[in-house]
């Protein structure tokens, strides 16, 4: 279970969000059977869209962040909710590479859709610099939200190859903000270990008190985070239904069982040629 906690400056204008989501990595990484090089990547980004969905007002609001780097995995979703829980995707679990930006490449685009319960849901893009999945998203947040904000993320390994502890943080400034208030923030960033090693010996509420050192941070609130995928046999339903009369015809004529499968969590769900009829009259 991953745990995110928010702290404040004393001025209001710093906000810093940081989570261990080691239980959360884990959990991603045995769902799709990731790789090392995989699990690294989800790792990094699963983290961030936590952070990014704990920044979300209302329980019914929903994130969701996609990349796409034209690299060996293949595309990266990611969804959470307002409480920072999170489910992804990947396109190619198995891929190999010598690090995570090779993995994820660069030539693509990083999408982020907010669903917030308006009449159409925001979409912010940008293009890809680089397959480093903070820099990118810094980069997202300071020409789509026009909002400086720095990401730090990391996954660490034990000497198996598993999972020893994963998480990030997020620290956005409201302006305006006092130059020597960015100067102290400027140079507790730079003193910050790097994040995979702070989870050993820190946890998020010392984390992101460091991030906010001489600024009067204050932890504002903290919860626990999940692994989580809301699919249901209903919802795949909908989702079949949206399809049309003519697909669900030719499915319910040419196979006995169609097979669906959540790219979240991999759980499959069988519908008969009778079910897909029922869904035809309805």
């Amino acid at each position: 279970m991953g745990k995110i906690v928010r702290a404040l400056s004393e001025t209001g204008g710093v906000l810093c969000a940081a989570v261990d989501a080691t239980d959360i990595v884990k959990k991603a990484s045995e769902v799709h059977g990731a790789s090392a090089a995989v699990t690294a990547a989800l790792g990094r980004f699963t983290a961030a869209a936590s952070l990014m969905g704990s920044m979300l007002k209302y329980e019914g609001d929903r994130l969701t962040v996609r990349i796409n780097g034209g690299g060996a995995c293949g595309t990266l979703t990611a969804v959470a909710d307002y409480r920072g829980n999170v489910k992804c995707s990947v396109g190619n679990p198995k891929a190999d590479a010598q690090d995570v930006e090779s993995l994820i490449g660069n030539d693509g685009q990083l999408t982020v859709i907010k669903d917030m319960g308006l009449k159409e849901p925001y979409v912010g893009q940008v293009q890809l610099s680089s397959g480093n999945i903070a820099r990118v998203l810094t980069e997202y947040y300071s020409i789509s939200e026009q909002l400086p904000t720095v990401f730090a993320l990391g996954t660490l390994f034990d000497d198996d190859l598993k999972v020893k502890s994963a998480g990030g943080y997020m620290v956005q400034v409201v302006p305006p903000v006092s130059d020597s208030a960015v100067s102290t923030l400027d140079e507790n960033l730079r003193n910050m270990d790097e994040i995979g090693e702070m989870l050993k010996n820190f946890n998020p509420e010392e984390i992101a008190l460091k991030a906010l050192s001489g600024l009067g941070g204050e932890v504002l609130d903290e919860w626990e985070a999940v692994y989580h995928c809301d699919c249901s046999r209903e919802r795949t339903e909908r989702i079949l239904m949206s399809l049309g009369k003519k697909e669900l015809a030719r499915l319910a004529e040419e196979q006995e069982t169609t097979e669906v499968c959540c790219h979240f969590c991999n759980k499959k769900y069988l519908f008969s040629a009778e079910d897909m009829l029922k869904m035809l009259k309805n």
